[in-house]
């Protein structure tokens, strides 16, 4: 699907929404969206449009680790227009050592947007770090906030 922030590949299985990924094509491929694909098309097309905030879909996060996972089910439960960090992930998860793990599992993130990974900052509220690049974790970050980074510097 073609976004604000550039082609997206969606790819799901019979239990979920597998992947949502920034494609490296320039044009949408001339196919017919399969049915199972169609709503999270349509929520992302609501979220980048500012009519969602959050995503209802089934998720299928494969053979992830079940550290991945749980990092992953962390950042679902961050509010739209909110942000959280490395640091209170990996407190949350019981381990305040594991902040390096926590970003390693963000990189990992195979649903960037659905699994709002760009809500994830650095302690000292600076933005750190996204698959797709810090220009992109800004303007999904601006889209959220009423008050955006490029007119506060951070949030904390």
């Amino acid at each position: 699907m073609t976004s604000p922030i550039g082609l997206l590949e969606i790819w799901g299985s019979s239990a979920g929404i597998s992947a949502v990924r920034l494609s490296g094509q320039r044009t949408v491929p001339d196919t017919t969206v399969p049915d199972s694909l169609v709503a999270c098309v349509q929520q992302l097309e609501e979220y980048f449009d500012g009519k969602r905030r959050v995503f209802d879909l089934a998720l299928d996060f494969g053979s992830a680790s079940d550290f991945f996972k749980a990092v992953w089910h962390q950042l679902l439960l961050v509010p739209y227009g909110n942000v959280t960090t490395y640091r209170d992930i990996a407190i949350k998860l019981g381990n305040k050592g594991a902040v390096r793990a926590v970003g390693m599992a963000n990189s990992r993130n195979p649903l960037a947007i659905v699994v709002p990974c760009h809500r994830c900052i650095a302690t000292n509220g600076k933005l750190q770090g996204y698959v797709y690049g810090l220009d992109i974790k800004r303007r999904l970050l601006e889209q959220e906030h009423a008050l955006t980074f490029t007119q506060q510097g951070n949030l904390f």
